[in-house]
C-alpha cells in the first residue's frame, strides 16, 4: 500500500464495488474479493493466504498421486484445464502466522459505507486439498490442516478486534466429505473439529458458513450434490450463526430437509435464490417465487436470500453480476410487501434514476 498509484486504484476499486452493491439494494455489502489477484478460474481465492503464511513456498503442479480425487477430470474438459493449470506452494516448514491484512481491508471497506459489512475469506481446510508435504515437521495432512486452522483463527480474531461484526468462512469441506464418505466417517468429524477450531473465540460476532458445490470459472465440481448427510452436522455440530446453502442452481434439491428443524432452527439459513453458474439474470418475480418456496420450510425470521455463490471467479461479467444482485433485493421486496414488512430502498429500481428514461410524449 506504499505504491501511490496502487493505493489510489485499490481504494477506488473498493469504493466502486461497495457503492454498486448499495445501488443494487443489498442489505449487507462485502469487499468483492478485490484483494485477490485475477488468476485463471479464481485460483487466488484459495491462494491468497498461502502466498503470505510462513511454511509454504514455491509454485508447483500437484502430482497425480497426491491430487485429491475431487480434482481429477479427463483431458478435454474445462475442469481438467483448470486443475492442471493451477500451481500451488508446497509445505516446506511449520505453517505459521503472517498477517493477511484483513483488518486493514475491513477498515478501508467499512469506511465507505454505513451498511452492515460482511468480510468473507476462504476456509483454511479447503486449501489443504492442494498442498503437498515436503518437510519432516508434519507426519500427515491432518497436522497441516490443524496448524492452518489455528493460523486462520488468529487472523479472524484480529479482524474481529478491528471492529468487523460479520465474518464469513467459505467452503469448509463437511458437505463434500459427508456426501462422499458418510456423516460418521472420521474425516467428516475431523473437518468439523477443524472448522470449530478456526472459529474459536468468535462467539461475539456473527459468523456465516458459506457452502456450495464449486465455482472455478462458474463450474460445478461434482454432480452428486446432496446436503442430506451434512444438514444436521452444519446446523447442530458446527459453530456459526448463518449457514449459506446453494439452492437455485440445484433446483432447490434438499430444501424439504429443513422442515424437521423448522421449530427449533439453531442457525439462520441463507438460501441461494440466484445462480452463480448461469448468465441468465433471474427476474425479481422468479426470486420471489424461490423465497416463497423456501418459506414453506424455513421461518421468515430465520431466512436470508442470497446468491448460490460469488460471481468473481471468472466467467460472469460485471453487469450480469450487478443485475443478479439487484434481483435478490427486488425479489425480497416483493415478499416483504406480501408479509407486511418494511421494504428496502433500491436505487437501481427507482423509476426516476434509470440511466435512460423514455419520454411520455
Amino acid at each position: 500500500m506504499l505504491d501511490v498509484r496502487f493505493r489510489e486504484k485499490f481504494q477506488d476499486a473498493l469504493a466502486v464495488v461497495i457503492s454498486e452493491q448499495e445501488r443494487a439494494g443489498l442489505d449487507i455489502v462485502s469487499h468483492g474479493d478485490f484483494f485477490c489477484d485475477e488468476d485463471f478460474a479464481g485460483r487466488s481465492w484459495h491462494h491468497y493466504p498461502l502466498q503470505r503464511w510462513a511454511g509454504v513456498e514455491g509454485d508447483h503442479l500437484q502430482s497425480a498421486e497426491t491430487r485429491s480425487d475431487w480434482l481429477k477430470y479427463p483431458p478435454g474438459t474445462l475442469l481438467n484445464e483448470i486443475y492442471t493449470a493451477w500451481r500451488w506452494p508446497r509445505v516446506v516448514d511449520k505453517i505459521d502466522y503472517r498477517p493477511l491484512h484483513y483488518p486493514k481491508i475491513y477498515r478501508m471497506c467499512q469506511a465507505k459505507t454505513r451498511k452492515p459489512f460482511k468480510f468473507g475469506t476462504v476456509c483454511s481446510q479447503v486449501m489443504g486439498l492442494f498442498l503437498d508435504i515436503h518437510t519432516p515437521r508434519y507426519k500427515d495432512k491432518r497436522e497441516v490442516l490443524w496448524d492452518m486452522a489455528e493460523v486462520m483463527n488468529k487472523e479472524l480474531l484480529a479482524l474481529r478486534d478491528a471492529g468487523c461484526q460479520c465474518i464469513q468462512t467459505e467452503e469448509p469441506c463437511v458437505h463434500f466429505l459427508a456426501n462422499t464418505l458418510g456423516k460418521e466417517h472420521a474425516d467428516v468429524k475431523f473437518a468439523i473439529e477443524l472448522l470449530n477450531r478456526e472459529l474459536q473465540g468468535l462467539d461475539d460476532v456473527e459468523i456465516w458458513i458459506h457452502t456450495c458445490w464449486g465455482n472455478p470459472n462458474m463450474q460445478r465440481v461434482m454432480e452428486d450434490t446432496s446436503y442430506a448427510a451434512s444438514i444436521e452436522l452444519y446446523l447442530e455440530n458446527c459453530k456459526g450463526d448463518v449457514w449459506t446453502v446453494e439452492m437455485k442452481d440445484r433446483n432447490f434439491k434438499d430444501i424439504e430437509l429443513f422442515e424437521p428443524f423448522k421449530s427449533d432452527l439453531k442457525k439462520k439459513l441463507a438460501i441461494g435464490v440466484v445462480s452463480h453458474r448461469s448468465l441468465q439474470v433471474e427476474r425479481p418475480e422468479e426470486v420471489a417465487d424461490s423465497i416463497r418456496r423456501a418459506l414453506k420450510y424455513i421461518p421468515p425470521e430465520r431466512l436470508i436470500a442470497t446468491s448460490d455463490c460469488g460471481f468473481g471467479r471468472q466467467g460472469c461479467n460485471r453487469e450480469i453480476a450487478f443485475w443478479k444482485a439487484s434481483a435478490i433485493a427486488q425479489g425480497c421486496n416483493i415478499v416483504r410487501r406480501e408479509l407486511g414488512l418494511e421494504e428496502t430502498y433500491i436505487p437501481a429500481a427507482d423509476p426516476a434514476l434509470q440511466t435512460d428514461i423514455v419520454p411520455t410524449d
